[in-house]
């Protein structure tokens, strides 16, 4: 008899039972450590127009799911409607968080292993457990960023981009708008990392509760705020937006050469305009009329 097709819940409670494991460490010095506190979780529809609109956004190297799904199951050919794309939103904890808010130029530890043993060994880990927890249940998936074909590209409209981004992914799947320095926004906070695989699986679609990628952006829905252009510490951000190249620069050139003398790993960290704003946490409110301050 086969196996029942999994459930929204079901894939929902393996993500959550994965991060409350002991795999969710952040490899600190002194011990096990959540790496990341409870996940969010969305889900978005392998037929979803907005597939094809990323095509010409980002460029036409972006896949869409079925053309992530071709890569890891060759000469599979599902109906995108019969695909679904799962996201996952993992939240930095608190400690990290208040370590890197103290922070004005270069990383905190936690926050520098949060970044390369967090995507790793957790947001990597889960990728690939949620890939064979679904083989198991004979669903098929796949891990986009996992697969050998995907790759980092240039982009003429966004200078660098992907052929999967996660960040457009939680987009898709309800989780969260893009805000000034292009961090996405999520109901947990913008301080934050993301992950996703595509299940073929037909399963409900998270209503995406915004008609703007913008939308929970200070700066973009009232014209306040900006605070994430005063922590960048290489003046990566300004009223015009992310300068991917200074800020790629910085976080190569001056952040990995600090992780590994002071820190002892091959690392790097930036990060700082997740940090010490209002969408740290959250999704901010919007200023009442005359209570906001001009962006900066």
């Amino acid at each position: 008899m086969p196996s029942p097709s999994p459930t929204c819940d079901w894939i929902r409670a393996e993500i959550e039972a994965f991060m409350a494991g002991p795999d969710n460490d952040l490899h600190m010095p002194g011990g096990p450590e959540p790496a990341f506190g409870p996940p969010l979780v969305g889900f978005a529809a392998g037929s979803d127009a907005l597939w094809t609109d990323y095509k010409g956004h980002v460029g036409e190297f972006h896949w869409t799911p079925l053309e992530a799904f071709r890569q890891g199951f060759p000469g599979e050919d599902p109906d995108p409607a019969e695909l679904t794309v799962v996201s996952w939103v993992l939240p930095q904890t608190a400690a990290t968080r208040k370590d890197h808010r103290q922070q004005k130029e270069f990383p905190a530890e936690r926050w520098a292993r949060a970044r390369i043993m967090g995507e790793k060994y957790v947001n990597e880990g889960l990728r690939r457990r949620m890939v064979e927890v679904l083989a198991r249940a004979g669903t098929q998936a796949v891990a986009p960023v996992l697969l050998p074909e995907w790759s980092r590209m240039d982009s003429e409209k966004y200078v660098f981009a992907s052929k999967w981004s996660e960040r457009h992914a939680a987009y898709a799947a309800g989780l969260g708008t893009f805000g000034l320095c292009d961090g996405l926004i999520t109901p947990v906070g913008k301080s934050m990392r993301v992950g996703s695989v595509v299940v073929r699986a037909a399963l409900p679609a998270t209503a995406r509760p915004y008609s703007s990628h913008r939308e929970y952006c200070l700066f973009f829905n009232s014209g306040t705020c900006g605070k994430c252009i005063e922590r960048c510490p290489t003046q990566a951000l300004s009223r015009d937006g992310h300068d991917k190249r200074r800020c790629k620069a910085y976080v190569r050139g001056v952040t990995k050469p600090y992780v590994l003398e002071h820190f002892h790993f091959e690392g790097y960290g930036c990060g700082f305009c997740q940090v010490g704003v209002p969408c740290e946490r959250g999704i901010p409110p919007r200023p009442r009329p005359g209570d906001g301050k001009p962006a900066a």
